[in-house]
């Protein structure tokens, strides 16, 4: 893309949008330009160039890092919005090796949760808290809440390589099947930074996910997840516009 100085866009978002197309057709995927490389390809001054990159970095498409300059972001794994999904489906489909490291698996008595799930304040749930990996590297804390009435055979289950939704369905006889998901960006405490190998000021996503089988409460989850390796995406047609969902407050 060749930058028009005619042009009432400034020179800096022209050089943004450029340096984004070639971005999505894959470039830079082993080393992203300098500051002096862009000057000189694309005839700016250094000004121009890093105006573009402080906007790309502020997006979060590109990071600056100390001993390496400026890096891209790439997230690793994509999930479309609006279909109910398996984050150990969706690691795997993407030709990544999937393991879980179990935290705690109990049965508990939480009210806050019971009331998510439509039950009384002191119903048994079965509490499943889990760090998932992806290639041995940390992408998510997984914390799940299900009807003990329900779920208690699960208590036996090793859920180092197994789904949920698989237990779930195998030794239940339920798999949801419907529900709402609500994401939040977040700074994770340290404890859960550290869990991630996160460095202090990067983001996460907070998910809440609400879940039903044939119209009963069956799935109360909240899931921090990497920012910098997942990503949603939504995909939508001309003339065409989803209806507003307004959820329940956690």
């Amino acid at each position: 893309m060749t930058l028009d100085r005619h042009s009432p866009m400034p020179l800096w978002a022209q050089l943004e949008t450029a340096l984004k197309h070639r971005l999505d057709a894959g470039e830079f995927n082993e080393r992203f330009p300098t500051d002096n490389d862009l000057v000189e390809e694309y005839g700016v001054s250094r000004h121009t160039v890093r105006e573009a990159i402080r906007h790309l970095n502020r997006s979060g498409i590109l990071r600056r890092e100390r001993g390496r300059g400026t890096v891209v972001n790439r997230a690793e794994f994509e999930q479309p919005l609006g279909t109910l999904y398996s984050l150990f489906r969706s690691v795997e489909s993407s030709g990544a090796l999937q393991r879980s490291s179990v935290i705690d698996l109990r049965e508990e008595i939480d009210p806050a949760v019971s009331e998510q799930l439509e039950l009384g304040p002191e119903t048994p749930l079965l509490f499943l808290a889990r760090i998932r990996y992806a290639d041995d590297e940390p992408l998510a804390i997984d914390r799940t809440w299900l009807p003990m009435d329900v779920a208690a055979p699960l208590l036996s289950s090793d859920f180092e390589h197994t789904a949920l939704y698989d237990e779930l369905e195998a030794k239940c006889g339920i798999r949801p099947d419907a529900g709402w998901e609500r994401f939040t960006p977040i700074l994770p405490p340290p404890e859960e930074r550290s869990m991630l190998a996160m460095r202090r000021g990067e983001a996460a996503l907070h998910l809440e996910r609400f879940g039903t089988a044939n119209g009963t409460p069956v799935e109360w989850r909240t899931t921090t997840i990497r920012g910098d390796r997942y990503r949603y995406v939504s995909h939508f047609e001309a003339g065409s516009a989803p209806s507003l969902v307004v959820s329940p407050q956690a």
